[in-house]
This record gives structure tokens, sequence and C-alpha cells, in this order.
């Protein structure tokens, strides 16, 4: 059914991407599809890295340790912003097109009082993209 599956991750908060990676590892599992982590660096020094290269070889070195716990072969690919709080959305559909993926998994918070206003990330994705979003809380 899918062949091709993104999951957007957080470097700084990847605790809450757990339960998304475990669901997308069973669906490629059960599909025998390609599984891409997209993390979005800063181009600034930040909590996670100093540069887009450390940014990049982070990522990498989590879809590694991940692809061990998980049994299955995460590719890694960083996309790199100036402003990641006003690009992330469209950078995330991009990457999913550049990809050519068929479904993303993304991880998702409990809604509260800002959602009222802003829309999430995941929700955000949920109604422009073109493909199937599964979004795991």
């Amino acid at each position: 059914m899918y062949s091709s599956i993104m999951i957007p991750v957080n470097l700084a908060q990847v605790a809450q991407t757990d339960k998304a990676l475990t669901v997308a590892a069973d669906m490629a599992k059960l599909y025998g599809a390609k599984v891409t982590i997209v993390g979005v660096g800063q181009t600034v020094p930040n909590e996670v890295s100093r540069t887009p290269a450390e940014f990049t070889a982070k990522l990498a070195a989590f879809a590694r340790e991940r692809s061990a716990a998980l049994g299955i072969t995460l590719e890694p690919h960083a996309e790199i912003s100036h402003d990641p709080s006003v690009d992330l959305d469209d950078l995330l559909k991009t990457a999913a097109k550049t990809l050519g993926v068929d479904l993303i998994v993304m991880a998702s918070h409990v809604p509260g009082f800002a959602e009222y206003f802003f829309a999430s990330n995941a929700g955000y994705l949920a109604s422009h993209a073109t493909i199937s979003v599964f979004v795991v809380r």
C-alpha cells in the first residue's frame, strides 16, 4: 500500500517522536516501505547544533541509532532554514514531494489553547498535503 514513508523529527524533542517512529517502522515492515526521517535545522547556532553540517551529522547519527533499535533502515534527510518557525510547514511539504513519499507519519502533541488560534504543524500538513498524513499522539 505504501512504498515510501517520511517521518519529520525535531532533534530538540526526540522523546516526542518515539511513538511515531514505532508506528512508521511497523508500517514499513508490513509494506516493505522505505523510511526517511526529515529534520529541519537552522543556519544559526542553537541548542541542537552550531552549524548546518553538525545538524546533518546529528540527524544521521540519530537515524543510525533508531534504525538499530527499530530493526529497519531509516534514511536521514536534512533541510536547512534561516527560520524554521516560519518555514517548517512548507519545507516538510517540499521534502515530501522531493523524496517522492506516499505517507507522512508525524508526531503531534495534545491540542491546547494555542491551537484555537494557530494550526499545529501536523494539522497543517494533514490539511494541505496531497498525500496521506498519519498523525500520532
